[in-house]
């Protein structure tokens, strides 16, 4: 074969296996020395060393921006981020003592986050989902009088104020799970000493964003327990809307046990009462959203509450303004077709109610002690059918007393209920602050009883109040040797006007009608129930004792 080859043929396969100069210097340049490998490293090191310089030094220009960027879309109030940290790896980022302050009272501080970490959500990012986890450690939030009362009287609402573009400013992704642990809310009302307080609060809320069940009406899983005002313990478990408009929606079981209501004595302070004592308790649900607002209780109950409503000269014209505000609010909740509040049972036991009337001389305070109250299928505009009404107690801490209402679904004409009462065997002596106030005069022995029987309905009311007197003395030797000869005298004369009413069985007794129009149509039905005790029970247990007082003088 090789002997067929022609000399040419031979040069020409020389020449195309022989090396090239230029294919060899490329070949020696494709495979650079171990020099030039170790300065690859090295420049690629120095770029990695640069980078985590860059970023250690980006963090602080991170923080300013961000801070900035909330600031501008907040009103009202103003953030200050001391920390910031951002992990390129990870892609999160950790906010250190985050504080919110109230521009019209910045101190205290509204609230407080001494640790905020925001970071993908990486079981999600595997469904191709690019979405938020924030956990928020030991938040503490503070918020007293002037800052509420500023709160009120701003116009903006606080939908507008900016909240949610300046939580988007945090962190680029949308939130959809929020873990916050060990909060702390307190409220300091005009008792810096009697702050109300909720601890230990921990909450978990899933699914923010709805990527998982949009066709439901409450897709987030929301979890939170609190310890309420030191010994009590409060629990939410149910679902949440946080994409609804223009507001968040919740529909959840709602729990309290234990809850010391004391705590809310400055509070209610503001409404003439005084508050000592009671611990709450309750279990049902609660529903709140753009569409719905609605509150059912499968039962409250309240133990061992002492409460005064205290009426004087001075906050008269008080009173008046605010229950006819109460009125508006109740009728208007009432009249809301999105309102619904439903209690299947409300007790309150072993409590005390009283009425101390401060706009009289001398002043007088009338009381219901070992009080049983039970309240049962109770709602606004009695949705839900009539309620039962039924008491049970010790009036003036003596005399057996109990009262039965059935309370049904107001006219236009106003309220619509029967109630009947009964007090017996009441000593009289226990009326004495009420016997000076109106009459002027005091007694040493009796007994009293009182009965009353009304409707309300139409516009109208119809019954009668009836008290008993028996057995009563005005005037005794030995308890009045202190007072003055007229004084002595006017309780005798006082004395003999009952003795002329007393009858065989030495009893006073006088029956007062008590028909006519409601006033008002717009009034609720626990004020004509107040207006009647005041206008009536306190009038009839005194039968002409004002105008014997008056005759006694001239």
């Amino acid at each position: 074969m090789l002997a067929r080859l022609l000399p040419s043929d031979i040069g020409m396969a020389r020449s195309m296996l022989a090396p090239r100069p230029e294919r060899q210097m490329r070949l020696r340049l494709a495979v650079p020395p171990p020099r030039r490998a170790r300065m690859a490293l090295l420049v690629a090191a120095g770029l990695m060393v640069l980078f985590l310089v860059s970023l250690f030094f980006i963090d602080e220009p991170l923080r300013r921006s961000m801070e900035s960027r909330i600031n501008r879309s907040l009103e009202g109030y103003s953030v200050r981020i001391e920390r910031l940290r951002f992990n390129p790896i990870s892609l999160s980022l950790t906010l250190e003592n985050l504080v919110l302050r109230q521009s019209a009272n910045p101190e205290p501080a509204v609230l407080e986050i001494p640790r905020l970490h925001a970071s993908v959500e990486w079981k999600e990012l595997f469904a191709l989902r690019l979405v938020a986890d924030f956990v928020i450690d030991r938040p503490r939030v503070h918020w007293n009088l002037p800052q509420l009362r500023s709160e009120a009287s701003d116009p903006t609402p606080v939908r507008e104020r900016g909240w949610q573009k300046a939580i988007e400013e945090i962190y680029p992704l949308k939130i959809n799970r929020l873990l916050v642990r060990d909060a702390s809310v307190t409220y300091v009302d005009s008792d810096p000493d009697r702050p109300l307080e909720l601890t230990d609060l921990d909450m978990e809320a899933e699914n923010i964003r709805n990527i998982h069940s949009r066709d439901r009406v409450y897709p987030s899983p929301v979890r939170a327990t609190a310890r309420i005002f030191e010994s009590g313990r409060g629990s939410i478990d149910g679902h949440a809307d946080f994409l609804a408009e223009p507001f968040p929606g919740v529909h959840a079981v709602l729990r309290l046990e234990g809850v010391p209501l004391e705590s809310f004595r400055p509070v209610v302070a503001r409404s003439n009462l005084i508050l000592k004592g009671g611990i709450l308790s309750l279990a049902g649900r609660v529903e709140y959203g753009p569409r719905i607002q609605g509150v059912d209780l499968a039962d409250l109950t309240v133990r061992g509450m002492k409460i005064d409503y205290v009426h004087s000269a001075p906050t008269a014209a008080a009173e008046a303004r605010r229950a006819e505000r109460v009125s508006q609010a109740a009728r208007k909740v009432a009249q809301d077709p999105r309102s619904a509040f439903h209690v299947a049972r409300l007790r309150l036991l072993d409590s005390e109610f009283g009425f101390v009337n401060r706009a009289r001389d001398p002043g007088y305070r009338m009381f219901l002690s070992g009080a049983d109250l039970e309240v049962r299928n109770y709602s606004n505009a009695f949705r839900r059918g009539e309620a039962i009404v039924s008491l049970d107690g010790k009036f003036m801490g003596a005399g057996p007393a109990r009262a039965a209402a059935k309370m049904r679904v107001p006219s236009a004409r106003g309220p619509d209920f029967d109630l009947d009462a009964a007090i017996e065997d009441t000593p009289v002596t226990a009326l004495n602050d009420l016997f000076r106030s109106y009459g002027k005069f005091d007694v040493s022995a009796g007994v009293f009883s009182f009965y009353s029987e009304l409707a309300v309905s139409e516009g109208r009311i119809d019954g009668y109040v009836k008290p008993l007197f028996r057995d009563l003395k005005v005037y005794d030797r030995r308890q009045d040797a202190e007072k003055s000869v007229f004084k002595k005298l006017y309780e005798k004369i006082v004395g003999g006007v009952a003795g002329l009413l007393e009858n065989r069985r030495e009893e006073v007794a006088t029956k007062a009608d008590v028909s006519g129009p409601v006033e008002n149509p717009g009034t609720s039905t626990l004020q004509v129930i107040g207006r009647l005790i005041e206008n009536a029970f306190f009038r009839a247990i005194l039968p002409g004792f004002e105008e014997e007082a008056s005759r006694s003088r001239r």
